[in-house]
Protein backbone atom coordinates (compact mmCIF):
# COMPACT_ATOMS: atom_id res chain seq x y z
CA UNK A 1 0.00 0.00 0.00
CA UNK A 2 1.40 3.10 -0.73
CA UNK A 3 2.65 5.70 1.98
CA UNK A 4 1.14 9.04 0.87
CA UNK A 5 -1.77 10.22 -0.21
CA UNK A 6 -2.42 9.74 -4.39
CA UNK A 7 -1.14 12.57 -5.76
CA UNK A 8 -3.12 15.11 -8.46
CA UNK A 9 -0.61 13.45 -11.05
CA UNK A 10 -2.07 10.10 -10.16
CA UNK A 11 -5.69 11.12 -11.34
CA UNK A 12 -4.38 13.13 -14.45
CA UNK A 13 -3.39 9.92 -15.73
CA UNK A 14 -6.33 7.79 -15.54
CA UNK A 15 -8.41 10.40 -17.12
CA UNK A 16 -5.65 11.22 -19.75
CA UNK A 17 -6.21 7.25 -20.66
CA UNK A 18 -10.18 7.55 -20.10
CA UNK A 19 -12.79 10.49 -20.09
CA UNK A 20 -14.86 7.86 -17.75
CA UNK A 21 -12.03 5.45 -16.83
CA UNK A 22 -14.94 4.35 -13.36
CA UNK A 23 -18.10 4.19 -15.96
CA UNK A 24 -19.81 6.81 -13.77
CA UNK A 25 -22.66 7.16 -16.51
CA UNK A 26 -23.08 3.62 -17.51
CA UNK A 27 -22.32 1.82 -14.73
CA UNK A 28 -25.23 -0.46 -12.93
CA UNK A 29 -23.11 -0.15 -9.37
CA UNK A 30 -22.76 3.39 -10.18
CA UNK A 31 -26.27 4.34 -10.64
CA UNK A 32 -27.36 2.09 -7.83
CA UNK A 33 -25.00 3.47 -5.50
CA UNK A 34 -26.30 7.34 -6.46
CA UNK A 35 -29.89 6.28 -5.89
CA UNK A 36 -28.67 5.09 -2.18
CA UNK A 37 -26.77 8.48 -1.72
CA UNK A 38 -29.63 10.45 -2.46
CA UNK A 39 -32.04 8.17 -0.50
CA UNK A 40 -30.15 8.12 2.85
CA UNK A 41 -30.42 12.51 3.08
CA UNK A 42 -32.57 13.55 5.45
CA UNK A 43 -33.28 16.52 4.16
CA UNK A 44 -35.46 17.42 0.40
CA UNK A 45 -32.68 20.37 0.28
CA UNK A 46 -29.56 21.75 1.12
CA UNK A 47 -28.56 25.56 1.70
CA UNK A 48 -25.50 25.03 0.88
CA UNK A 49 -23.73 21.74 -0.19
CA UNK A 50 -19.64 20.73 -0.86
CA UNK A 51 -19.39 17.54 -2.91
CA UNK A 52 -15.57 16.24 -2.53
CA UNK A 53 -14.14 14.23 -5.63
CA UNK A 54 -17.46 15.27 -8.31
CA UNK A 55 -15.24 13.91 -11.11
CA UNK A 56 -17.38 14.58 -14.65
CA UNK A 57 -20.22 15.36 -12.50
CA UNK A 58 -22.38 12.77 -12.72
CA UNK A 59 -23.55 12.76 -9.06
CA UNK A 60 -23.38 16.23 -8.71
CA UNK A 61 -26.45 16.71 -11.48
CA UNK A 62 -28.27 14.65 -9.07
CA UNK A 63 -27.70 16.09 -5.98
CA UNK A 64 -27.79 19.74 -7.55
CA UNK A 65 -31.37 19.52 -7.99
CA UNK A 66 -31.49 19.44 -4.09
CA UNK A 67 -29.13 21.74 -3.12
CA UNK A 68 -29.45 25.90 -3.77
CA UNK A 69 -26.15 25.99 -3.62
CA UNK A 70 -23.27 23.23 -4.50
CA UNK A 71 -19.80 23.47 -4.94
CA UNK A 72 -18.65 20.51 -6.32
CA UNK A 73 -14.51 19.79 -6.40
CA UNK A 74 -11.67 17.42 -7.98
CA UNK A 75 -8.25 17.32 -7.66
CA UNK A 76 -7.55 16.81 -11.34
CA UNK A 77 -8.63 19.44 -13.63
CA UNK A 78 -9.14 16.68 -16.74
CA UNK A 79 -12.40 15.61 -15.61
CA UNK A 80 -14.01 19.08 -14.56
CA UNK A 81 -14.10 20.38 -18.16
CA UNK A 82 -16.79 17.59 -18.69
CA UNK A 83 -18.48 18.42 -15.02
CA UNK A 84 -18.68 22.08 -15.94
CA UNK A 85 -20.64 21.26 -19.16
CA UNK A 86 -22.92 18.85 -17.26
CA UNK A 87 -23.71 21.33 -14.92
CA UNK A 88 -23.51 24.60 -16.96
CA UNK A 89 -28.10 24.68 -16.93
CA UNK A 90 -27.19 24.45 -12.84
CA UNK A 91 -26.63 28.69 -12.04
CA UNK A 92 -26.38 27.48 -8.05
CA UNK A 93 -23.49 24.82 -8.86
CA UNK A 94 -19.49 26.20 -8.71
CA UNK A 95 -16.71 23.71 -10.16
CA UNK A 96 -13.51 24.29 -8.65
CA UNK A 97 -10.03 22.14 -8.73
CA UNK A 98 -9.35 21.59 -5.34
CA UNK A 99 -7.32 19.10 -3.04
CA UNK A 100 -7.89 18.50 0.08
CA UNK A 101 -6.61 18.50 2.73
CA UNK A 102 -4.16 20.78 1.47
CA UNK A 103 -7.01 23.15 0.04
CA UNK A 104 -10.29 23.30 2.21
CA UNK A 105 -13.18 25.81 0.76
CA UNK A 106 -13.58 28.84 4.04
CA UNK A 107 -17.58 28.47 4.08
CA UNK A 108 -19.96 27.04 5.99
CA UNK A 109 -21.85 23.84 4.61
CA UNK A 110 -25.19 22.26 5.87
CA UNK A 111 -24.26 19.27 3.87
CA UNK A 112 -20.58 17.36 3.16
CA UNK A 113 -20.28 14.52 0.48
CA UNK A 114 -17.33 12.36 0.61
CA UNK A 115 -18.01 9.69 -1.75
CA UNK A 116 -15.18 7.33 -3.43
CA UNK A 117 -12.26 9.15 -2.07
CA UNK A 118 -11.06 9.22 1.15
CA UNK A 119 -9.18 5.98 0.53
CA UNK A 120 -6.87 8.08 -1.42
CA UNK A 121 -5.43 9.75 1.58
CA UNK A 122 -3.03 8.28 3.91
CA UNK A 123 -4.23 8.22 7.69
CA UNK A 124 -3.01 11.53 8.81
CA UNK A 125 -4.35 13.03 5.40
CA UNK A 126 -7.78 11.71 6.39
CA UNK A 127 -7.96 12.91 9.92
CA UNK A 128 -6.80 16.29 8.82
CA UNK A 129 -9.38 16.14 5.96
CA UNK A 130 -11.81 14.87 9.00
CA UNK A 131 -11.10 17.49 11.15
CA UNK A 132 -11.72 19.97 8.40
CA UNK A 133 -15.02 18.84 7.46
CA UNK A 134 -16.10 19.01 11.06
CA UNK A 135 -14.94 22.76 10.62
CA UNK A 136 -17.11 23.46 8.44
CA UNK A 137 -19.84 21.90 8.85
CA UNK A 138 -22.93 23.91 10.14
CA UNK A 139 -24.65 22.55 13.69
CA UNK A 140 -26.79 20.05 12.53
CA UNK A 141 -25.14 19.23 9.31
CA UNK A 142 -24.91 16.40 7.67
CA UNK A 143 -21.95 14.01 6.46
CA UNK A 144 -22.54 11.68 3.88
CA UNK A 145 -19.63 9.03 3.41
CA UNK A 146 -19.87 6.10 0.97
CA UNK A 147 -17.04 4.29 -0.19
CA UNK A 148 -15.92 0.98 -2.66
CA UNK A 149 -14.94 -1.77 0.11
CA UNK A 150 -12.64 -4.09 -1.20
CA UNK A 151 -9.39 -3.96 -1.29
CA UNK A 152 -7.36 -1.88 -4.21
CA UNK A 153 -3.54 -2.33 -3.97
CA UNK A 154 -3.02 1.26 -5.20
CA UNK A 155 -4.81 3.15 -2.89
CA UNK A 156 -3.37 4.00 1.19
CA UNK A 157 -6.46 2.86 2.53
CA UNK A 158 -9.72 0.56 2.34
CA UNK A 159 -13.13 1.78 2.56
CA UNK A 160 -13.95 0.40 5.43
CA UNK A 161 -10.89 2.46 7.41
CA UNK A 162 -11.38 5.47 6.13
CA UNK A 163 -16.01 5.16 7.40
CA UNK A 164 -13.97 3.27 10.67
CA UNK A 165 -12.08 7.04 11.39
CA UNK A 166 -15.43 8.81 11.42
CA UNK A 167 -17.22 6.53 13.43
CA UNK A 168 -14.22 7.03 15.94
CA UNK A 169 -16.21 10.39 16.59
CA UNK A 170 -18.88 10.13 16.18
CA UNK A 171 -21.08 8.41 19.79
CA UNK A 172 -21.92 10.38 23.23
CA UNK A 173 -20.25 13.93 24.26
CA UNK A 174 -18.09 13.69 20.55
CA UNK A 175 -18.54 15.45 17.52
CA UNK A 176 -20.69 13.57 15.47
CA UNK A 177 -23.93 11.37 16.29
CA UNK A 178 -24.27 8.24 13.47
CA UNK A 179 -27.80 8.04 11.81
CA UNK A 180 -27.24 5.84 9.19
CA UNK A 181 -25.22 2.36 7.99
CA UNK A 182 -25.53 0.65 5.02
CA UNK A 183 -23.48 -2.14 4.08
CA UNK A 184 -24.02 -3.37 0.33
CA UNK A 185 -21.92 -6.16 -1.89
CA UNK A 186 -19.20 -3.57 -2.63
CA UNK A 187 -19.73 -0.50 -0.69
CA UNK A 188 -20.56 0.91 1.74
CA UNK A 189 -22.56 4.43 3.26
CA UNK A 190 -22.82 6.13 6.73
CA UNK A 191 -24.51 9.48 7.70
CA UNK A 192 -23.78 11.65 10.50
CA UNK A 193 -24.32 14.83 11.82
CA UNK A 194 -22.71 17.51 13.68
CA UNK A 195 -23.68 17.56 17.57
Amino acid sequence: MPKSSLPKTYFDDVYRANDDPWSFETSPYELDKYAATLAALPQERYANAFEIGCSIGVLSELLAQRCDRLLAVDASELPLETARKRLAPYEQVTVRQLSIPGEFPGQQFDLILLSEVGYYLVLADLKRARQQMLDHLTENGHLLLVHWTPFVPDYPLTGDQVHEEFLAIAGEGKPLTHLLGQRMEKYRLDLFQKQ
